[in-house]
């Protein structure tokens, strides 16, 4: 797997935040634009992500493509979009692309879910699926949001399941603490997250602000105690409804 789907995967979860934090309750997530500074090695890399508000859910956008000289040596981008909707409890997956034109995988995906029979189906690469879920499982864009909101009407769990294209995973979190960060976007006041997908030696550390509802503005990654990834918050703006 290449650095950039593993940094692709580190943002299913980035908006994972501390298990005890109090927030008003049925607060709704608001809409945005952000940007981030990726290094992962010597490679350099940006990441836009984008929530905007639909009558009834969220259509969100994330993309990641290398920047400047690393170019030369990872062109293309990665794009996932999903939209969810608004429920009681938080957000539900309706639907999930993606599109990896910057990885050797090449992966192209899209995802359907029918919470009345509890079934994803979908494509792989042309390749058909279909995959019982026996509980509410997020895609990769949508499990950000749904922690986002859990943590704004504070109902954070500590595990959440990943439905990773046609996989299902669990990832486990745990709070370690707060701290202010500097970041080009700004100084915040964050709380510090580790998440961890069971059964992976990669140990993710986030600093998430909770003026920006929880978004991460330092993310990290770690394997064998080794910094492999880090990524900046460089710019953030309210998007109209």
């Amino acid at each position: 797997m290449t650095t950039f789907r593993r940094f692709n995967r580190i943002l299913a979860v980035i908006a994972l935040a501390a298990l005890n934090v109090s927030a008003a309750a049925q607060t709704a997530l608001a809409p945005h634009q952000a940007e981030y500074r990726v290094r992962i090695s010597v490679l350099g890399g940006r990441l836009d992500t984008q929530l905007a508000a639909t009558d009834d859910g969220y259509i969100a956008t994330h993309t990641i493509q290398a920047t400047g000289m690393s170019r030369m040596l990872a062109s293309g981008q990665i794009e996932e979009k999903a939209y969810f909707a608004r429920m009681p409890d938080g957000v539900r997956p309706v639907t999930f692309e993606t599109s990896d034109t910057l990885t050797r995988d090449k992966t192209r995906a899209s995802v359907q879910f029918d919470w009345e029979s509890r079934q994803a189906t979908g494509t792989v690469n042309d390749e058909t699926f279909h995959a019982a879920m026996d509980d509410l499982a997020f895609d990769r864009v949508s499990i950000q949001y749904e922690l986002m909101s859990d943590l704004l009407n504070d109902k954070p769990a500590s595990e959440y399941v990943l439905f990773d294209i046609d996989e299902l995973k669990t990832v486990q979190v745990r709070n370690i603490g707060r701290k202010t960060v500097s970041v080009p976007a700004g100084e915040y006041e964050a709380i510090g997250v580790q998440h961890q997908v069971v059964g992976s030696k990669r140990v993710t550390t986030m600093w998430c602000a909770a003026e920006l509802d929880f978004l991460p503005v330092i993310i990290e990654q770690h394997r064998k105690g080794k910094l492999r990834m880090r990524a900046e918050l460089s710019r953030y703006a309210p998007l109209g409804t």
